[in-house]
């Protein structure tokens, strides 16, 4: 029989998710109580929190904790504000304690994936003129559809223009392809770093996205990363790599989430 465990990264402590059989997850410079799992320790990259936010704990729980995993038990990551809904028609309550998922929907019983459900690019036409004047040289006609902008574009315009190309030449050759077809193609994506699957295609998954990081270090570094849009460039960069290699490579389903904060007032 499988089990479910979902972990739920977080840099602030959650009191409502402490007694709930939420795995907690700690990332950051706080001080959590023994009832949150600390990445800080054995095989870890926590002095690059700043740059991979969550990605710091997803190494950690890679490293030391999924090779004793169940081989058919499912295992999920969300954050503090975005969780994952017990079914598809929660979305009407704001009881947040009652609706977060909890327990295996029917629905996956065929897939090997869940993603959350996705969300459509666009962008404000002040900020396509302020930063994305490279983009409107090369595709003048972004100017009349701003509202529904590829995956590229919207990562150049908050994160640096040709950041993602760059990232991309150091990719493995088996995805350096099919990647560049999926940030220019697609104009909605799952986001956040959400998802959830089995033993085997998680190892699979960090193995490939920690390597290819690691690769992107070596142009973009830690150091001279500033500001909001490119401090955590890597966990960005993972944001869009997630859905791309999960769709790839396993048998996807998409599935409700929520946001909220009131629990962090």
């Amino acid at each position: 029989m499988s089990n479910l465990e979902i972990y739920c990264v977080t840099d602030k402590e959650i009191p409502f998710l402490e007694e709930s059989n939420y795995k907690l997850a700690a990332v950051g410079k706080k001080k959590f109580s023994d009832k949150y799992l600390k990445c800080d320790f054995n095989d870890n990259i926590f002095h690059k929190e700043q740059n991979y936010s969550e990605l710091t704990f997803h190494y950690w729980f890679w490293k030391n904790e999924l090779q004793h995993k169940n081989d058919e038990d499912w295992i999920g990551f969300c954050q503090k504000r975005r969780f994952w809904l017990n079914s598809r028609i929660d979305k009407k309550s704001n009881d947040i304690s009652n609706i977060i998922l909890k327990s295996l929907p029917n629905e996956w019983e065929n897939y090997e994936t869940v993603l959350c459900e996705p969300i459509l690019l666009g962008t404000k036409l002040s900020k396509l003129l302020k930063r994305g004047w490279r983009n409107i040289v090369k595709k003048p006609s972004l100017l009349f559809n701003h509202r529904r902008i590829n995956i590229k574009t919207q990562f150049d315009l908050h994160h640096g223009y040709g950041v993602i190309e760059k990232a991309i030449s150091v990719m493995k050759e088996k995805d350096k392809n099919d990647f560049g077809e999926f940030v220019e193609k697609n104009t909605i994506y799952n986001p956040h770093i959400m998802f959830i699957s089995k033993k085997k295609i998680l190892n699979d998954f960090f193995h490939d996205q920690f390597e290819w990081l690691f690769e992107c270090e070596k142009i973009f570094g830690l150091e001279n990363l500033k500001g909001y849009d490119q401090t955590r460039l890597y966990a960005f960069l993972a944001e869009r790599y997630v859905p791309f290699w999960f769709r790839k490579y396993s048998k996807v389903i998409e599935w409700p989430w929520i946001f909220s904060d009131t629990h962090l007032l």
